[in-house]
């Protein structure tokens, strides 16, 4: 679609306005990481979120979304994508995704984490193993971006490490190609979309100032899906579990900036020899 045209590019003064709705997002996911117990409905994570982000300044942006009228969405086991929170109780050993957006001053972050409840310890091997080859593939497609590369890199390096993982683990993974990542700024979804897998389209030129969504959904068996009635929830045709990670991310002539991570990325981003490069006010 963009061709050989570059990606829109956004100011310093915008991304450190967009580094506030991102930490907001980082910080609510935080809380409702160690607040996620068995016992909890997905409707009490929800109230919980938009509890903190309204007492921080931000609005819930998922809300902003036609047709959409909650905080998160909290997605159980088979589900991919898009659960809406409500009466489902959650149980030790769930696999759940939590997708978290604010807007702050007109400015937004996006982010999504994977996690058992109950810790870790109550899960699978496989469900462990999933979440790990997940925000693997996130990073690797973060690490993918740069100044002057191709913006579809960022779908080879997550492709190319999950298909790594699961070679490593002898399973093979089912990386979704329904959903994708995007452009992110003034609203929470903007052009260009991001592939989480590769293509054979290079894209467009990454621009210094950058900033976009990556986030990868990865499947335990098939990446077939489909969507409930409810019009929102998107679970796996097969049954089998899935994860989603995503952060959003700024890209500078000096390096990434993970917008939506309280450490701004810099400790996966070093491990990984790819630049930190916060901005300074």
């Amino acid at each position: 679609m963009f061709g050989r045209r570059q990606t829109p590019g956004k100011t310093t003064e915008q991304v450190l306005l967009m580094r506030t709705a991102g930490l907001l997002v980082g910080q609510t996911l935080e809380l409702l990481e160690r607040e996620c117990r068995d016992g909890l409905t997905t409707l009490d994570l929800d109230v919980l979120a938009e509890d903190f982000i309204r007492a921080h300044g931000g609005i819930p942006n998922f809300q902003l979304v036609p047709g959409y009228s909650h905080t998160l969405c909290t997605s159980v086991n088979d589900e991919i994508v898009h659960g809406i929170p409500g009466g489902r109780v959650l149980r030790d050993g769930d696999l759940l995704s939590i997708d978290c957006g604010a807007d702050v001053d007109g400015w937004n972050g996006d982010a999504a984490v994977s996690l058992v409840v109950g810790g870790p310890d109550a899960g699978t091997d496989a469900d462990r193993q999933l979440i790990a080859t997940t925000q693997d593939g996130m990073w690797a497609g973060i690490t993918a971006l740069a100044v002057g590369a191709r913006l579809y890199a960022v779908g080879d390096a997550v492709e190319a490490s999950i298909i790594a993982s699961g070679e490593a683990q002898g399973h093979d993974y089912g990386i979704v190609e329904d959903y994708v990542g995007h452009g992110i700024g003034r609203t929470m979804h903007e052009d260009p979309q991001i592939p989480n897998y590769g293509v054979r389209d290079r894209g467009p030129v990454v621009r210094s100032g950058f900033t976009g969504a990556i986030e990868p959904m990865v499947t335990w068996g098939s990446a077939d899906s489909r969507v409930l009635a409810d019009d929102w929830t998107v679970v796996t045709t097969d049954g089998s579990r899935a994860a989603h990670w995503e952060n959003s991310v700024a890209v500078t002539d000096s390096g990434l900036w993970v917008l939506t991570a309280l450490d701004g990325g810099r400790a996966r981003l070093e491990a990984a020899g790819a630049a930190y490069a916060p901005l300074a006010g």
